[in-house]
């Protein structure tokens, strides 16, 4: 019995110990898919990532597909532009060394401007072949259709990247390249300074042949440079005797500046004629070149210009030149004849001649630069004495806004930021954002309203309302980054064409141009709402942000942020480049003259 109570004793620790055994067991087995769980969930969450880089680096890669295809038919088509520059230029160059007439070369320019068949894929070696070769096979290229482009010739001072001074080279080029991309032709004559970026002129050579032009009572010898610039045909003329004409540092702000400008004008002209060229119009600006306008009409014309119009541009109306009358003789002008009230006689000292007057006078058609003033305003408020001149031609006046290079002033595209950006994917515009405010040493929260403000001058009542600006601004979260800009005297329209300029590119990037006031500028909006003769630009900066306080903007950014969002997608949907309003003005103010 004992040996039999101690075999139960056993049997029953035994069959405690089993429950036990059994509980540890399956805390082991659940410990073990826990962490089985955990392990997949792991496993999960990395091929999430994975599949998200994979996402990001998809997307990158087709964005980046997506600029070489734009890049590579930006390449085609300049390389087929500069080819038929270059035949153009090669035509000049034929006409001055007598090889060919001027009116066979006036033929082969309409047939290279007009053929349905693509210049470019005919002589795409062009450079390698000797005038005469290349004659003999423009003779034989003779498949012509009617035409459908404009020929356009720039005669000016400035054109970027080559020479660059103020908004009048920025203003044409673009203009030029959306010309050309339109299907227009345009040419560029241009005087060879010194100081001019020679590496940015495909194709720059010397033509082997001088022309005269006439200045001071003499025929004076010029040679002549030509190359391609974006695939915009360029002359380049150089004087011999009067050589120190362009030689010097600065493109303006010389005592002689009228006989340098006049001496390029006229000897433009005599090039035009002497090379056979029969442009449609003739394109002018600022006073530098305006007195074009007096010597086209009084003694060109009748030189087989007769089809030809000129249109001037003024980027501003407050250089205007006044010259002593009998100056306007050194180019072959009639003093006598022009220093009257309706022609080239100063509004104000009736003494001397104005040389933008007589540009505005003798062109027939006027176009002002600007993007956000109408007519009405430049005419009454900021015409600089010309009022009444202006008043007189007010029908051939027309207002157009500046533009910018859409391919590359672009978020999507822009290399130059940290994150690309679209209205598509507005994730990018936080980084740079961040990326901003680390480079200028403000918090970093891309929430926080940022303002940023360009000051070319303050004054001190400018002061004390920017300090009690920024001070209130302040006490609602606002970061403000403050840049300034010295005010150089005979620049002061550079700087307002760069405002305007900015305003462009802040609206392509996202960030809206509000006015730096604590009130709403109700006396700005009623002349705007009572002047329709302004651009379409200025009309829609005015109906969306327009005479709108900093103050008002900050509330509707913070109280409706979904409709100022909506503004800020709808502007960088807005196409406000070159090849938009400013290049169909043109065309319009063009296609207008050769009708007269």
């Amino acid at each position: 019995m004992a040996l039999e109570g101690q075999d139960n004793s056993d049997m029953s620790e035994s069959m405690r110990s089993i429950p036990e055994k059994k509980h540890t067991d399956i805390w082991q087995l659940f410990r073990e898919a826990q962490q089985n769980i955990l392990y997949l969930n792991k496993q999960r969450m990395m091929a999430m990532e994975e599949l998200d880089n994979m996402k990001r680096e998809k997307k990158v890669l087709l964005d980046r597909i997506k600029q070489l295809e734009i890049k590579k038919q930006l390449s085609t088509r300049k390389d087929k532009l500069s080819i038929r520059s270059e035949l153009l230029l090669r035509l000049d160059s034929m006409v001055l060394t007598g090889m060919i007439g001027t009116g066979e070369a006036s033929d082969l320019r309409k047939m290279i401007m007009d053929s349905k068949v693509t210049v470019a894929d005919n002589f795409s070696d062009i450079l390698h072949k000797r005038d005469a070769e290349l004659l003999a096979e423009l003779c034989q290229f003779s498949d012509k259709s009617k035409k459908k482009g404009l020929h356009i010739v720039h005669i000016c001072t400035e054109m970027a990247p080559v020479i660059s001074v103020g908004s009048l080279a920025s203003y044409v080029t673009g203009l030029s390249r959306a010309l050309q991309r339109k299907g227009h032709s345009v040419e560029v004559i241009l005087p060879k300074y010194a100081t001019l970026n020679l590496d940015e002129v495909q194709g720059l050579r010397e033509i082997e042949a001088e022309f005269y032009s006439y200045f001071n009572g003499q025929l004076h010898v010029n040679r002549i440079w030509t190359g391609v610039v974006y695939g915009i045909g360029i002359t380049f003329i150089q004087p011999i005797y009067y050589s120190s004409f362009f030689s010097l540092e600065r493109v303006y702000g010389y005592s002689n500046d009228f006989e340098r400008f006049t001496y390029f004008s006229r000897a433009s002209l005599d090039y035009i004629v002497k090379s056979g060229k029969q442009p449609d119009v003739l394109h002018i600006h600022n006073w530098q070149t305006a007195i074009v306008g007096p010597l086209f009409w009084d003694v060109f014309v009748k030189q087989g210009l007769g089809s030809t119009r000129i249109l001037l541009t003024c980027q501003d109306f407050d250089s205007q030149c006044l010259e002593q009358p009998d100056k306007l003789g050194l180019c072959g002008l009639d003093p006598s004849r022009l220093h009257r009230h309706d022609r080239l006689q100063d509004n104000t000292k009736t003494h001397l001649v104005n040389i933008l007057k007589g540009g505005i006078v003798y062109s027939n058609k006027v176009v002002i630069m600007s993007s956000m003033h109408s007519k009405g305003l430049i005419i009454h408020s900021l015409s600089y004495g010309l009022e009444s001149t202006l008043a007189v031609h007010k029908d051939k006046l027309l207002v157009a806004p500046c533009g910018f290079d859409n391919s590359t002033w672009n978020p999507s595209m822009d290399h130059f930021l940290p994150q690309s950006y679209s209205v598509d994917d507005m994730k990018g515009k936080a980084v740079c954002k961040i990326a901003l405010q680390q480079h200028v040493g403000i918090s970093e929260n891309p929430s926080i309203i940022t303002v940023g403000c360009i000051f070319s001058e303050v004054s001190d009542v400018d002061l004390e309302n920017l300090k009690a600006l920024v001070c209130i601004a302040s006490r609602k979260g606002v970061q403000f980054i403050f840049m300034g800009m010295r005010k150089i005297e005979g620049i002061n329209r550079a700087l307002e064409s760069f405002e305007e300029e900015l305003k462009l590119k802040a609206l392509r990037y996202g960030a809206a141009p509000v006015a730096a006031t604590l009130i709403d500028n109700q006396f700005s909006r009623q002349i705007t709402d009572y002047d329709f003769e302004s651009t379409e630009f200025s009309q829609y900066i005015n109906n969306t942000f327009g005479n709108v306080s900093l103050s008002r903007a900050i509330d509707e950014i913070k109280n409706n942020p979904s409709q100022w969002n909506r503004k800020i997608m709808e502007a960088m949907t807005k196409d406000f480049s070159w090849d938009a309003e400013c290049c169909d003005k043109h065309v319009s103010a063009y296609t207008s003259i050769l009708n007269l």
